[in-house]
């Protein structure tokens, strides 16, 4: 049964949670900079999205991993356990002696945009409650 909340929010109830699991991605890859043979990971966020959004709305084909959801609660199971196969090793742009491939430059930017498409998806979430919130309070 759908949320009729998440069916509001639309993609951005999605995606808020997906693009917060990048984040983590990518700051843990800044994080892991000088740690030798360490290897940048990424997620695939639009094939974990579309996954996300069969899941949530009943869809057919719910992606590799990602179990269908039957409860509202289930989509948070799907992004704690079913990330998996959206998640990908970033090629390194320059190879290095100690077998990281973590550039300090590329993380920083993808860091940068991922927390730019988070705030966008926040607001627009946040334009959203403010809208029902208007709606039920009649102000």
């Amino acid at each position: 049964m759908l949320n009729p909340i998440s069916s509001y929010m639309g993609v951005h109830a999605d995606a808020l949670p997906l693009r917060e699991q990048r984040m983590k991605l990518i700051a843990s890859n800044l994080a892991n900079a000088d740690t030798p043979g360490y290897k940048a990971q990424d997620l695939d966020f639009n094939a974990a999205l579309d996954a996300a959004t069969r899941s949530r709305t009943g869809g057919v084909a719910n992606g590799p991993g990602v179990p269908a959801a039957t409860h509202e609660s289930h989509l948070q199971d799907a992004i704690a356990t079913g990330l998996a196969p959206f998640q990908y090793t970033r090629q390194a742009s320059q190879p290095s002696l100690d077998g990281n491939t973590v550039d300090a430059d590329v993380e920083r930017a993808a860091y940068g945009r991922a927390a730019l498409e988070y705030r966008a998806s926040l607001s627009f979430v946040e334009g959203k409650v403010r809208t029902l919130l208007t709606a039920i309070t009649g102000q």
